[in-house]
């Protein structure tokens, strides 16, 4: 059973930064391509960011430029650079693989950005 645990989450004024970090574990052979999603009040969850295990990166409209997913030395663990914040970032935030079939979805970390 893999466990995901994020974290790194918090209050930030606009314009300001946070990094994120998800560690995984458990049976955990290969990842074809890590996820960061986040979920705000009343919608849905959504993508915001990927990374293969070859390192390509892709992003949402609404986040590129300003977030950047990263894998750490560690074996399954993964960042999110978060910078020039938003106040319509704030959601929870999760990692999981970026296409089914998803692991269980981790408690997420909070992140909220007061104008």
């Amino acid at each position: 059973q893999v466990q995901l645990v994020e974290s790194g989450g918090g209050l930030v004024q606009a314009g300001g930064s946070l990094r994120l970090s998800c560690a995984a574990s458990g049976s955990i052979f290969s990842i074809p391509a890590w996820g960061w999603y986040r979920q705000a009040p009343g919608k849905q969850r959504e993508l915001v960011a990927s990374i293969t295990s070859a390192g390509s990166t892709d992003y949402a409209e609404s986040v590129k430029g300003r977030f950047t997913i990263s894998r750490g030395n560690a074996k399954n663990t993964v960042y999110l650079q978060m910078n020039n914040l938003k106040p319509e970032d704030t959601a929870v935030y999760y990692c999981n693989q970026k296409s089914p079939p998803y692991f269980s979805w981790g408690q997420g970390t909070q992140v909220t950005v007061s104008s």
